[in-house]
């Protein structure tokens, strides 16, 4: 059975301030066999897409108070909803509308008045396209337990990853990186040690030094975190963190002895949080640092060579605005 064919009716959003485009709509989508939620203004369509979840949005530009191009940006701009296909509706024919609307993120437009077959071959597209993704998200989602898992075997990590998150965004953030970026160091920063999945408890949890057989195996997890995670495309940018957050700014690093700005930027930003998340946490081998001895050895440590100075010189102003 393809995805296409869910087990429940598709619910499709129709957003329109005229009741006969609405009338006409839903004599197109109901005989797909769709079931029609309508909403007459943006403020009601914002209700209705948080009670019905609707699969598809079929969205008027044209609308007082709140018109089409605000509701879209709203729904695009939130993660609970950005995934919905929104199709917008318009009679309007000038390139500096469609413009706008692909820039707060409309996946189609149809002009209006529209042609019956061309909907139904577009809502038929968008909706495979978002089950598709809706697919990836759930694989992601699995990564990230099993990540977690990892971290719930040793006490010690306990809230290490979501920590890292914090810290290698808000340095993100701080310095101006794109979104796109923030949102792969949020995920790498979860998922960066999940290759430990492959790694034997008794090496993972081993309380003593390794022998060097051991850190042998214990060095591989980059390469099997990567091998987890290259597969999914949602993860696309994450995977160079996954890989890389063991290399050192000298080339002494691991799995490729990758030096200075070969390490990808988001692998070395990664690098600095964790370095300073392990020194202000407890460890079996010693009690956390405070703030003030944690960012002398962190510096102490980028001028050995294994960090980014720039970067730690950035995080440790970070520190100093009191922001954690």
């Amino acid at each position: 059975m393809q995805r296409e064919e869910v087990d429940h009716k598709t619910k499709i959003l129709i957003v329109d301030d005229s009741r006969l485009s609405v009338d006409l709509l839903k004599q197109i989508i109901q005989p797909m066999g769709h079931e029609a939620i309508i909403a007459y203004d943006g403020i009601t369509a914002l209700k209705k897409v948080e009670d019905e979840k609707p699969d598809l949005i079929l969205l008027d530009v044209m609308m007082p108070h709140v018109d089409g191009f605000q509701l879209c940006e709203k729904l695009k701009s939130d993660e609970k909803t950005r995934l919905i296909p929104i199709i917008m509706i318009t009679a309007l024919s000038d390139l500096a509308d469609k413009v706008k609307g692909i820039e707060v993120g409309a996946d189609d437009f149809i002009n209006k008045p529209f042609n019956d077959t061309i909907l139904f071959a577009r809502i038929k597209s968008l909706l495979k396209t978002k089950y598709l993704n809706e697919e990836l998200e759930n694989a992601e989602m699995v990564i990230t337990s099993l990540a977690l898992s990892i971290e719930a075997k040793d006490a010690y990590a306990e809230g290490h990853c979501e920590r890292l998150a914090i810290y290698s965004v808000a340095l993100a953030e701080y310095l101006g990186f794109p979104e796109e970026y923030c949102r792969a160091l949020k995920r790498g920063a979860i998922l960066h040690d999940i290759g430990k999945i492959g790694i034997p408890d008794n090496i993972l949890l081993k309380p003593g030094p390794l022998t060097d057989d051991e850190w042998k195996i214990m060095r591989l997890h980059p390469v099997i975190g990567e091998k987890i995670c290259k597969p999914l495309r949602t993860l696309a940018n994450a995977v160079q963190m996954i890989r890389h957050h063991h290399e050192r700014w000298d080339g002494s690093g691991y799995p490729d002895g990758l030096k200075g700005e070969e390490i990808p930027i988001t692998a070395r930003i990664l690098q600095v949080v964790d370095v300073y998340d392990a020194l202000t946490t407890n460890r079996p081998y010693r009690t956390l640092l405070t703030e003030k001895d944690a960012i002398k050895e962190l510096w102490s440590e980028a001028e050995k060579g294994w960090l980014d100075k720039e970067l730690v010189g950035e995080f440790m102003k970070l520190l100093k605005k009191g922001i954690f």
